[in-house]
């Protein structure tokens, strides 16, 4: 698996000048620009608001490289499915793999950043990273291992992905509030459960949390206001959040390797 994710990385960059940092350059700039629309033109009155964007775009970006580049992976490697017997599934993975890559590096970035503007992370709560990023991985990975089979049958599926993941990122608190936009509505009508039916969500707030800190802060927007921006859940809810939540995607896994392996039968056929 190892030599397919080198082999995919340097597929994807193959000539360029730049190479793999262009995996730090795109973000970056996609990081600027949301900086600029909520900080500067549509204010949110959060303070530090790049570092809080930063926490939950690195969690972004591994789901939906990983989704994004596996979802055509079987199609595209025609060649060696058809002419080689392996484990195919492995395509797809090798894809999620380059995406871990591809996340270590802007996590490097984000530590150079923080250590740059002072800023510390929550260190009491570190440890639970490692199972929120197990848990990360585990979803992406069956997502992508799906979506590789189904595509086999249905190539618009590639397309319709873009489009879902374009929705999906809306429905998952990266450029606004949590606390301060999605929870009151919700807890009005007792419906609070339906936004965390996305796995992304528990993902991307603990991120925050522990990257970020701060649940409650001063409006740099309007005088005197207070923001409650993040879940002021003690540390052992958010471990045994993310531990059941770690629970289920294990459990997604093997669902998604099942149900890769009964759709996998007629791949050259269809190729």
């Amino acid at each position: 698996m190892l030599s397919l994710i080198s082999s995919d990385i340097r597929i994807k960059y193959k000539g360029s000048a730049l190479g793999i940092f262009w995996s730090m350059l795109s973000p970056a700039l996609t990081l600027a620009i949301y900086f600029l629309v909520f900080s500067v033109f549509l204010k949110n009155g959060i303070p530090n608001f790049i570092v809080y964007l930063f926490a939950g775009l690195l969690v972004w970006n591994m789901f939906q490289t990983g989704v994004n580049t596996a979802t055509g992976v079987i199609v595209d490697r025609a060649g060696l499915v058809k002419k080689v017997s392996f484990p195919r599934e492995i395509l797809a993975l090798a894809n999620v793999g380059a995406a871990v890559i591809y996340f270590g590096i802007q996590l490097f970035v984000l530590a150079v950043f923080l250590l740059f503007v002072g800023h510390q992370p929550d260190w009491a709560m570190l440890w639970i990273l490692p199972i929120s990023f197990v848990t990360l991985y585990l979803f992406t990975a069956s997502v992508a291992v799906v979506m590789s089979a189904v595509t086999v049958y249905l190539r618009d599926m590639r397309h319709l992905m873009e489009v879902v993941l374009q929705l999906w990122f809306w429905m998952t608190p990266v450029i606004y509030s949590y606390e301060n936009t999605i929870a009151a509505p919700l807890r009005r009508h007792g419906i609070s459960f339906v936004y965390f039916l996305n796995p992304v969500t528990l993902i991307v707030l603990t991120f925050q949390r522990i990257i970020y800190v701060a649940t409650n802060v001063k409006s740099t927007a309007v005088k005197g206001a207070t923001l409650h921006i993040l879940p002021s859940w003690p540390v052992s809810t958010y471990f045994y959040l993310n531990l059941a939540m770690l629970g289920i995607m294990v459990g997604l896994f093997l669902v998604a390797i099942s149900v890769f392996g009964r759709l996998e039968g007629n791949f050259e056929s269809e190729l």
